[in-house]
């Protein structure tokens, strides 16, 4: 199966540009678990800066991001707080369980932002009988939550209930630059309340491939362990590594356009009979909507758009999400949502 022209079933599928490419080939290497790799170096140091860690390391993915993470957090039993919505929950295999042999809690929002209260009531009495609450983790932005962006007040807060328990924070950062575009908030501000967290090349940045986890120097040095044992370790990894160095310096600030076509889609469809939005407002580049008012199923509205050469993930019974990013412009957008309107009137 091909990709379809308009392609909005998630920013993942982004393809490098010609200029990303050229990068990526001309990029200086060399072995990246001797340390040899100058261009990995660079990607790793950048990222460190960012986000205010003291080192980073380059990984395949924001999976891996997460579950060495959780592998370095974790002793067998403990347990980790986060979103019922969370990435690690819904999309990782069940790899807290099976990886770091940890059991995830799972706090109940509308739009993947809880609170300080919901994150004290979670954390579990100091006792034998009961798993010990070792990691809070947040997704900022979070995706079934619509690329909601935590607002950084809430950060403060539920993070100070978890450090005032003795708890370690970490952040899926899968979109975070989305979120630092969207509210104005660094990196490195939201950064400073975490112990660990990591950036997604392949989302929004538009790279091909590949994750970036910070923290501090020890934490590092741990996650080399785990990054070998778990098969993520590299050779001449600059040539992937040159994409992100690349995304950073000229991907980020336009994650803005990102948004505002992410909301102009949400006008146009909104007026569609039958279309109903599923949140109230979109603050990045997720777009969330329901087609039970049209009388069909989401796969069904899926089969007729791809029909017509255009993606649009079906994410349950009739709940739809499009994702707007590098690869499709305003004009595409327009045209997306004028033949979704043909294919359920």
């Amino acid at each position: 199966m091909t990709a379809s022209r308009i392609d909005l079933y998630s920013d993942t599928h982004t393809k490098p540009t010609p200029a990303m490419r050229r990068a990526m080939a001309e990029a200086e290497v060399g072995d990246e678990q001797q340390f040899e790799d100058p261009t990995v170096n660079k990607l790793c140091a950048m990222v460190a800066e960012l986000l205010g860690k003291e080192a980073a390391v380059f990984l395949p993915s924001g999976t891996m991001c997460n579950q060495i993470a959780f592998r370095v957090h974790c002793r067998p039993g403990d347990e980790i707080i986060l979103d019922y919505s969370a990435h690690p929950i819904n999309s990782e295999s069940g790899g807290p369980s099976a990886l770091a042999m940890a059991q995830t809690r799972a706090l109940h929002t509308e739009r993947g932002i809880f609170t300080a209260d919901q994150v004290r009531d979670a954390i579990r009495p100091n006792r034998r009988h009961s798993p010990c609450s070792r990691v809070l983790s947040v997704e900022n932005t979070t995706n079934f939550g619509g690329g909601s962006v935590w607002p950084i007040e809430d950060i403060a807060a539920v993070t100070a209930v978890a450090k005032g328990h003795g708890m370690i924070t970490h952040m899926d950062g899968a979109r975070l630059l989305n979120a630092v575009v969207a509210s104005g908030t660094s990196a490195r501000e939201y950064g400073q309340y975490f112990d660990t967290l990591w950036l997604d090349l392949s989302k929004g940045l538009g790279c091909p491939i590949g994750g970036v986890l910070a923290g501090s120097a020890d934490f590092i040095e741990q996650a080399w362990r785990f990054k070998q044992q778990m098969g993520g370790a590299m050779r001449q990894a600059g040539i992937i590594a040159a994409a992100g160095v690349y995304a950073l310096e000229h991907n980020v600030e336009r994650l803005a356009e990102d948004h505002e076509n992410a909301r102009a889609f949400c006008r146009a469809i909104a007026q569609i009979p039958g279309i109903k939005l599923i949140f109230d407002r979109c603050d990045t580049n997720l777009v969330f909507f329901d087609v039970a008012g049209t009388g069909l199923e989401a796969a069904e509205v899926d089969k007729r758009l791809r029909a017509r050469d255009v993606h649009i993930g079906a994410m349950g019974p009739t709940l739809m999400r499009a994702v707007t990013h590098l690869d499709v412009n305003a004009e595409q957008l327009a045209e997306a949502a004028g033949i979704l309107r043909e294919v359920v009137v």
